[in-house]
């Protein structure tokens, strides 16, 4: 609700695709920086007490800023800077609950869980985008900012009932199935060497080594950063193709803000319904499913701009939801399956770096190309980001093999 909103805010008060672009650049640009320590820190900490505290403090800031729109004070500078604020938030939020989905949920129900908690995500987007129109149209968007910023306050307190007491990630007896000779020989090898040039930095020395563990790691397991990849690519889609979307709706459309509450509520149906659907399917239909369902994004984002009617658009859009629900239940699961617990923090820290570098990319060039050369021109681009992760899910699915 909020990203859709404020999308919608600055381009009506812009004129400019942008400016949307920029904020999608600010609400990414922090997991450029943010999950190097945040990896760390999340193979480190409690991983609910994490999630309680980013939730306690983007819901705040985001409350603040509904306080400066209610006043009438409200600039795009302060929508920036809750944007960045909650975008540093988000940069290590989601990396820390895949991390705790792992600890608290038996691995044969790994599929299950994933499908289960992107269920959970895409309801919550249906809601907001059922009503995200209408509240604008109504509230404004100090409402839509209001009712956002409440919800970080109800995912603390979920989030904290999860369980009781404190539990580190890095209590390995309790998990012994998680590590073999090769990880163990890895961590014991990175732990025992000395780095005094990062001792004379300043640095801290376990942090640092922790670093070069999870590399180490990753250069290793080239199925893990396959599906790392893939699954970067589907997000960064998903997240930069908000720049194209809001102009889509305002100049081929023409249906306001509840056609583009309409069109988030055909996505997140679309998600929901593939939730269900890749939680049934077997093992073996997973991986191929997968690619094909790269493959529906990038023919689908080529045919987009030429859809000018608002059904279909939804309709497309429900498509886009499925396979999106289809590749990530698939990776996460994939991951989560493949990778020791005491190294999930950091993988998924790594790749929500190759995601943010993916998303700037694309959002700076979609906003520049979709004002300069036309919609189609943006959507194309859209459509190669997807052709790149058909090729990296093909190569999951050989290494799968």
């Amino acid at each position: 609700m909020n990203f859709v909103g404020v999308s919608w805010y600055i381009l009506a008060a812009t004129h400019s695709t942008v400016k949307v672009s920029w904020q999608v650049i600010v609400v990414t640009l922090p997991g450029l920086f943010v999950p190097f320590l945040g990896g760390v820190l999340i193979d480190r900490f409690d991983r609910r007490y994490l999630g309680v505290v980013l939730d306690l403090i983007r819901g705040v800031f985001v409350l603040a800023t509904a306080y400066i729109a209610w006043r009438g004070n409200l600039q795009l500078w302060h929508l920036y800077a809750m944007t960045l604020i909650t975008g540093v938030g988000s940069a290590m939020y989601w990396a820390t609950v895949n991390s705790l989905v792992q600890e608290v949920i038996p691995a044969s129900q790994f599929t299950g869980a994933n499908a289960a908690v992107l269920v959970g995500v895409q309801t919550g987007m249906l809601l907001a985008g059922a009503f995200v129109g209408f509240i604008y149209d109504s509230a404004g968007i100090q409402g839509i900012l209001c009712i956002d910023g409440l919800t970080y306050f109800v995912s603390a307190f979920c989030l904290y009932c999860t369980r009781s007491g404190y539990v580190s990630p890095r209590d390995h007896l309790k998990y012994p199935r998680e590590y073999s000779e090769a990880t163990e020989a890895t961590a014991l090898a990175l732990e025992s060497g000395e780095n005094p040039e990062v001792a004379e930095a300043g640095l801290s020395l376990a942090v640092y080594s922790d670093l070069k563990e999870g590399f180490a790691y990753l250069k290793q397991q080239p199925l893990v950063l396959a599906l790392g990849i893939t699954h970067s690519i589907m997000m960064a889609g998903v997240v930069s193709g908000n720049v194209v979307l809001v102009a889509l709706v305002n100049d081929i459309l023409h249906s306001g803000a509840r056609g583009l509450g309409f069109l988030e509520a055909g996505w997140a149906v679309g998600a929901i319904t593939g939730g269900f659907v890749v939680s049934q399917l077997r093992t073996s239909l997973r991986m191929p499913l997968y690619v094909t369902a790269c493959a529906v994004l990038a023919i689908g984002h080529m045919a987009t701009p030429f859809v000018a009617f608002l059904v279909g658009a939804v309709m497309m859009q429900a498509i886009f939801g499925l396979c999106r629900a289809v590749g990530g239940v698939t990776a996460q699961s994939g991951l989560m399956s493949i990778v020791p617990r005491h190294f999930m923090g950091r993988t998924q820290s790594a790749m929500a770096i190759l995601t943010t570098c993916f998303q700037l990319a694309m959002s700076f060039s979609l906003g520049i190309i979709a004002q300069g050369a036309g919609l189609v021109a943006g959507y194309a681009l859209l459509a190669l980001l997807y052709a790149g992760a058909t090729l990296s899910a093909s190569r999951a699915r050989q290494l799968m093999r």
